[in-house]
């Protein structure tokens, strides 16, 4: 987890069939809630490119979905300490 001012609130690796994983995905708080971000790196004009990626709508809605839900699992089950910060994020 990651501090609890911070719009990045988690980074997160997910493994398919136990056989490929994809690190550094990252959950972020955004206007309209949480959403997530693939792995990037900057490219020398300075932009951002995706590392990996879903190649659809369809897997990157199914796996957003995923992620979330067990990220919202784990903050439910995060001992929370008495300044309100859970004790992942300290």
């Amino acid at each position: 987890m990651v501090t609890k001012e911070s719009k990045m609130k988690a980074v997160v690796s997910v493994t398919f069939d136990d056989c490929f994983v994809v690190h550094d995905i990252k959950v972020i708080e955004g206007e309209k809630g949480l959403f997530i971000a693939m792995p990037s790196k900057k490219t020398p004009d300075g932009e951002y490119r995706d590392i990996a990626h879903p190649i659809n709508s369809e897997m990157r809605s199914c796996l957003e979905k995923t992620i979330l839900e067990v990220y919202k699992e784990e903050q439910a089950r995060a001992p929370v300490d008495e300044g309100g910060t859970t004790t992942e994020e300290a």
